[in-house]
C-alpha cells in the first residue's frame, strides 16, 4: 500500500512540545532584556533614581502584563498538548501558526511601552494577544475533528478548554475596547483580567471561568 507523506509527518506531540517551551522560554527572557535602567551618567542623588525609576513604569508595566500573558498562553497549550493522542501535518502547523504569534510578543510589547499613550500601539498589542487565542480555538476544533485527541476526554473537558479561551478573548477585547476611553483604563482592565487567569484556582468564585 503507497502511504502519503503526510499521512507519517508531524505526528509526535512531545516534540511540538518541546518546540513550544523552547519558544516560550526564549520570548519570556526577551522581554526582561528589554527592560533598560537608567543611564549612570543621568544618576547624581536618590532623588534622581526615583524619578528615572518612575520613568521605567510603562516598560514595567508592559513587561508583567506580557509576562502573565505568555504564562496563560503556555498553560492553554500545554492543556491542549496534554489531552491529544497524536498529532498529524495540519496541526503541527496551526501549533507554528501559534508559536509565530508568541515570538512577536516582545515587539509589541516594546512597541506598547515606547507609545503607551498610542492608541494605534495598545491596538497592535491586542491583536498579538487575539491572535494566539483565536489560533488556539482552531487548533481544539480541527484536533477534535479529526479524532486526534485521547479517547478518555470527556465532554466537561472539551467545555472547559473552549471556555476558557472564549471568556479571555472576550475579556481582552472589552479591554481593548476601553482605549477609546482611557488608554490607561484599557491596560489596567487587562492586567487585572490576567491576574484573574493567574490566580483563579485559588480564588473559588473566579476558579470555574
Amino acid at each position: 500500500m503507497k502511504i502519503a507523506y503526510n499521512q507519517v509527518t508531524s505526528q509526535s506531540v512531545e516534540r511540538l512540545a518541546a518546540l513550544s517551551d523552547g519558544i516560550f522560554a526564549v520570548a519570556m527572557t526577551l522581554l526582561v532584556l528589554e527592560l533598560h535602567g537608567p543611564a549612570k551618567e543621568s544618576i547624581h542623588s536618590e532623588g534622581d533614581l526615583w524619578n528615572a525609576l518612575c520613568a521605567m513604569m510603562p516598560q514595567i508595566v508592559t513587561w508583567l502584563m506580557s509576562f502573565l500573558t505568555l504564562g496563560i498562553f503556555w498553560s492553554g497549550q500545554q492543556v491542549q498538548l496534554n489531552e491529544f493522542e497524536r498529532s498529524d501535518r495540519y496541526l503541527a502547523w496551526i501549533h507554528l501558526a501559534f508559536l509565530s504569534a508568541i515570538s512577536v510578543m516582545p515587539f509589541s510589547t516594546r512597541l506598547l511601552a515606547d507609545y503607551i499613550g498610542f492608541k494605534t500601539a495598545l491596538l497592535c498589542y491586542w491583536v498579538n494577544i487575539a491572535a494566539p487565542g483565536v489560533i488556539l480555538f482552531a487548533s481544539w476544533r480541527y484536533a477534535r475533528g479529526a479524532g486526534l485527541v485521547r479517547k478518555e476526554m470527556t465532554a466537561e473537558i472539551c467545555r472547559a478548554v473552549e471556555r476558557r479561551i472564549v471568556v479571555a478573548q472576550s475579556l481582552y477585547a472589552v479591554g481593548a475596547a476601553l482605549c477609546v476611553v482611557n488608554d490607561y483604563a484599557s491596560i489596567g482592565f487587562i492586567v487585572l483580567a490576567q491576574l484573574n487567569f493567574a490566580l483563579a484556582p485559588r480564588i473559588p468564585l473566579l476558579s470555574k471561568i
